[in-house]
């Protein structure tokens, strides 16, 4: 994603690195398989194996691995291109898409309760994380952390530092 909030994109980066570290993120699926239709939400559900939802399924898709529900209450509201066809809108998931979705999400303080941009400037790093956990349970505050976890914080220090000199600042 190019402009806007650099502290933001850092952030999405840093979700997409715990969420769906793949040189394909875009078009991953819980558990790791691909699917090739980005034209909208996949809907497909896995069998969660492992884990405090074990026996569930998981319809998580994409580089930020949003289930079908999330998606199709924040696409509505973040989309900039819904696609209209008589009484029916259809929200693409291409990869700029998503990006533009988790983008204008993440920026909107009232679902958040706070401005996120504003705790990352201020170098709070740990709360917004903890904020977005109920979210994206890797964070290092969900119930479910994986190997990357714990790394998130060097992580994002990492891609805040490329972000902002792509943008011509410093940390």
């Amino acid at each position: 994603m190019k402009g806007g909030d650099p502290y933001i994109r850092a952030l999405m980066r840093t979700i997409s690195a715990s969420e769906a570290n793949s040189n394909r993120p875009y078009s991953l699926l819980y558990g790791g398989q691909h699917f090739s239709n980005l034209a909208r939400h996949p809907e497909i559900c896995v069998l969660i194996e492992t884990g405090p939802n074990q026996g569930n399924c998981s319809t998580a898709a994409g580089r930020y691995q949003i289930i079908n529900s999330t998606w199709y209450q924040i696409a509505p509201r973040y989309h900039p291109h819904p696609t209209h066809f008589m009484f029916w809108v259809d929200y693409s998931f291409e990869p700029e898409y998503q990006d533009t979705v988790v983008y204008r999400w993440l920026n909107d303080p009232k679902v958040w309760g706070t401005d996120l941009s504003q705790l990352l400037h201020q170098g709070k790093l740990d709360e917004v994380l903890q904020r977005l956990s109920p979210t994206w349970t890797s964070l290092g505050y969900g119930i479910e952390t994986n190997s990357v976890s714990r790394s998130l914080p060097q992580i994002y220090q990492k891609v805040l530092k490329e972000e902002l000199q792509a943008t011509g600042k410093s940390t």
